[in-house]
């Protein structure tokens, strides 16, 4: 048997998918992002808000997919959603963003992250100026060395077959989850009330924070720069919930995948969403406000896990984000290699792309998305590029729910084993949700905009460069 004859193993049950979701969704931002989240809004009540809205927002759309996921119960998810609903450059355009910094930046943002926090315990990975050295005029941290070494042993472990990387999901999900509901446990019974009661002395009013030698300054904003407070804030929130459409990708090697697909992405976005919503309440229920929104690193999770445990709550956390990012990346590099497959399939990406290995998982996008996320590691701009995206990648998610109306129009006689819960109220709502959100960004924080938007443009000639390469 050559290696093309290989095809995908469906082997993958309800319990994996869903903590593919799950554990794909967590990574380090839930104890990181709160931060600056409340230097640009100042207030508990619209910290609140502002995870519930992108709460919302997810499990809206993650029904809404399951419609899709139900009618395409195939590699490649979204991307396949996309060429189907609109034309094979726009699924293309979504491809080539996912490779260039979507997947990628996520997998070296959250591999950086594992090395920094083993940094308490590796003195050489502490995030400090001398932990560097040089090749080629290029100043490279130790950190980024260990992250590197991580997304390449992941690697290599997914190429040894879905069944290892299921193991691994299974076993890290499980242990990250646990963690969390014990420190939300945890923080329920060290709750301070007058702490609480001080965070929520001004909760609605939305004010910038800011840090000055006299102390910390409150600035009131009006309407209309409040409501790009409240966007801007959000890019942490959303950037905290990505990544739970991953589970599509991988729909190839799915038992019963027109059920459980759209299953495991309700299951588990609201299983993440509630925790997210109560980690933000250990941390106003534990540490004053002021002391959240400028946490040394912007480590409001650490800040409660030392009101909570005292000394040993750094030790906690650390591992805890170790153990959440280990098993975040490796959801996030088993599924990201099944877009690129079917991609090549398409002749839309690198041929060898396209083939499976004697394990039947595509090894070579395995490796060439391995490559992609080590060098934006080294470049130490995926942060800057993940911020930029997050524009993008809502307006993909807009443009796929619409997908569903396109769809049903263009395919009334379509099977469709499952139907988008809410429809139509519900994908509309999130359509308007994600117009409004991308629409302030342009407006009061450009700067979130037109990079992501220009990366994704660049893909344009590349399209057209694969179609002509196709037709020779």
């Amino acid at each position: 048997m050559t290696e093309n004859q290989h095809s995908f193993k469906p082997s993958l049950g309800l319990l994996d998918a869903t903590m593919i979701v799950a554990g794909s969704m967590i990574g380090s931002g839930i104890f990181i992002v709160s931060a600056d989240m409340l230097k640009d809004l100042g207030s508990a009540g619209w910290l609140l808000a502002a995870w519930l809205i992108t709460g919302f927002m997810t499990l809206t759309a993650a029904l809404s997919y399951g419609e899709l996921s139900a009618m395409f119960p195939k590699a490649g998810g979204q991307y396949v959603y996309l060429k189907e609903a609109y034309n094979p450059l726009i699924g293309f355009l979504y491809g080539w963003s996912f490779f260039s910094v979507i997947q990628t930046g996520t997998i070296a943002a959250v591999a950086v992250g594992f090395a920094k926090f083993a940094g308490y315990f590796f003195p050489a990975l502490a995030w400090e100026d001398i932990n560097t050295f040089s090749v080629g005029g290029l100043h490279i941290h130790y950190a980024q060395v260990v992250a590197i070494l991580l997304i390449i042993l992941l690697t290599y472990i997914n190429t040894r077959g879905i069944q290892t990387g299921k193991v691994i999901q299974t076993i890290f999900t499980s242990t990250k989850l646990l963690s969390l509901f014990g420190l939300i446990i945890a923080g329920f019974l060290a709750f301070k009330w007058d702490v609480w009661s001080a965070n929520w002395a001004h909760a609605w009013d939305i004010q910038k924070l800011t840090k000055s030698p006299a102390g910390i300054d409150y600035q009131p904003l009006i309407s209309g720069v409040a409501l790009g407070a409240i966007a801007s804030a959000m890019v942490g929130s959303i950037f905290s919930s990505d990544a739970w459409n991953n589970v599509t990708f991988i729909a190839g090697e799915i038992k019963n995948p027109k059920r459980n697909i759209g299953l495991s992405l309700f299951l588990g976005t609201l299983l993440v969403t509630l925790i997210y919503v109560l980690m933000n309440v250990v941390y106003l229920a534990t540490v004053p406000l002021p002391e959240l929104a400028f946490a040394k690193d912007n480590r409001v999770a650490l800040s409660a896990s030392e009101a909570i445990f005292g000394s040993y709550g750094t030790i906690i956390i650390a591992i805890m984000i170790m153990v959440s990012t280990f098993g975040c990346n490796n959801g996030l590099i088993l599924a990201g290699a099944r877009v690129y497959y079917t991609m090549a399939k398409d002749q839309l990406f690198f041929k060898q792309a396209g083939n499976l290995n004697q394990n039947a998982v595509p090894a070579w996008a395995l490796w060439i998305q391995c490559a992609m996320a080590g060098a934006l590691c080294l470049s130490g701009k995926y942060g800057d590029l993940l911020d930029m995206v997050s524009f993008v990648v809502v307006i993909f998610y807009v443009l796929t729910i619409a997908g569903i109306f396109i769809l049903r129009i263009q395919r009334p006689d379509a099977e469709r084993p499952y139907r988008a819960f809410g429809y139509p109220v519900l994908p509309i709502l999130y359509i308007l949700m994600g117009i409004t959100f991308c629409g302030l960004l342009i407006v009061y924080k450009p700067q979130f905009t037109w990079p992501g938007l220009i990366i994704t443009l660049m893909g344009i000639p590349l399209y057209y460069l694969a179609v002509a390469n196709k037709s020779k």
